[in-house]
């Protein structure tokens, strides 16, 4: 019988938290905010 592998679990494990440690980045950062569309052609700064 084959003896396991516990450095291929380990790093398995390892790359399944970082999955999830990404997902949880990407799902908790802010949307990109759409550009604003104006009607009159370019907004002129405010100062």
């Amino acid at each position: 019988m084959a003896k396991p592998n516990y450095q291929f679990e380990k790093r398995q494990r390892e790359l399944e938290k970082e999955r999830k440690k990404e997902a949880k980045a990407k799902k908790k950062a802010p949307p990109a905010p759409p550009a604003p569309v104006a009607e009159g052609g370019p907004v002129p700064e405010q100062k």
